[in-house]
């Protein structure tokens, strides 16, 4: 029943963590963690597979990877539209 929730707090705990990483979390909202850490875990998880620890049907580190990939890549895409 609840499911649907715990993968909103685990997709925003990914985004925060990928956010940190590339240190550009301090401008993302936490509606953007929860969107890169879904669409990162997608994403991860169609690169790299299913592999390691999960939480909520979701591989950790290739989740965690693909919201790396994602944020880099929607910081660059934004970041060059203000230049």
């Amino acid at each position: 029943m609840f499911g649907w929730l715990w993968s909103l707090i685990v997709g925003a705990i990914i985004g925060a963590i990928a956010g940190a990483i590339t240190n550009r979390g301090a401008s993302m909202g936490w509606i953007a963690n929860i969107l890169a850490g879904l669409i990162g875990s997608w994403l991860g998880q169609s690169l790299l597979g299913s592999w390691g620890p999960s939480l909520a049907g979701m591989a950790l580190v290739p989740s965690i990877l693909g919201a790396i990939i994602l944020v880099l890549i929607v910081s660059a895409v934004v970041g060059s539209r203000h230049k």
